[in-house]
């Protein structure tokens, strides 16, 4: 009897034994699974952190554009065309533009060697340019050029011209934007009038020449075709000795379009 207890005590126990042997062999299988999981859930998450940055990246703000008209061309177009949408008062598609009473050039000409300078100096703080001539021998009407920055979407647009007086002692820079009662285009009044005072004040503090200040016109087609903020800046008095001079000279002319580039940058700022 005791000889059989013993043998039935002796299996039990062997069986006890192999079930622990068990139990310890599928305890560090579960942990050897967790383990090996870890780092997959680590690169995932590391993956879906890199792909969040990836995606961000990608969200970066678009580029502004600016749209550039150089006044006037090489020979005027004295035809007529609506100062805006639904206008019955006409104008002359592009006027003669003045010259330089003193170096002799014409405006058509320093109104696109600044445009160039200026177009060099936005893509170099990166911005994009949109232009409405590149070349002096067009013929482009201040409506086609405001038709064509508002087809290119461009943010702002920028008239480039120079003054002219019957008195040569008459001197200095201004600029010209829509009021908000323009028939035309008084939406875009409000950014015109800020871009107006930025460039302005930007462009005399960089050239020193006299700010002759804002100055309201609503009867300026290239503006009255408008959608988006416009404005015309009238570089110097070409009838102006100091003025005429200043603005064919290569170290005018960069400190003309520094002035102007530094107004676009604080309009956005």
């Amino acid at each position: 009897m005791y000889r059989k207890d013993r043998k039935k005590y002796k299996k039990w126990n062997k069986r006890c034994s192999i079930c622990f042997l068990l139990f310890i062999v599928v305890l560090l299988s579960a942990n050897i699974s967790e383990a090996e999981n870890k780092p997959v859930q680590t690169r995932t998450k590391h993956t879906i952190e890199k792909s969040s940055k990836v995606i961000r990246t990608k969200k970066k703000k678009a580029k502004k554009l600016i749209g550039i008209d150089p006044g006037h061309q090489m020979v005027g177009n004295s035809s007529l065309e609506a100062i805006g949408p639904g206008a019955k008062v006409k104008k002359a598609k592009v006027a003669g533009g003045t010259t330089g009473l003193y170096t002799k050039v014409p405006e058509y000409k320093l109104t696109l060697s600044i445009a160039k300078k200026l177009k060099k100096e936005l893509l170099n703080r990166g911005y994009d340019v949109v232009m409405t001539r590149t070349k002096n021998d067009v013929d482009i009407s201040n409506k086609e050029r405001a038709e064509k920055i508002n087809k290119a979407k461009a943010d702002i647009c920028i008239r480039l011209h120079a003054d002219g007086s019957n008195s040569t002692s008459v001197s200095g820079a201004s600029v010209l934007y829509p009021s908000k009662e323009n028939k035309y285009c008084s939406k875009i009044s409000t950014k015109s009038k800020k871009l107006a005072e930025s460039v302005i004040k930007s462009y005399c503090t960089k050239t020193g020449m006299k700010n002759r200040g804002k100055i309201v016109r609503d009867d300026l087609t290239g503006t009255n075709w408008s959608k988006v903020p416009v404005i015309v800046l009238e570089m110097g008095f070409m009838t102006n000795k100091q003025d005429d001079i200043y603005m064919q000279t290569k170290k005018g002319q960069d400190k003309m379009v520094q002035g102007i580039a530094n107004g676009v940058d604080n309009y956005y700022k």
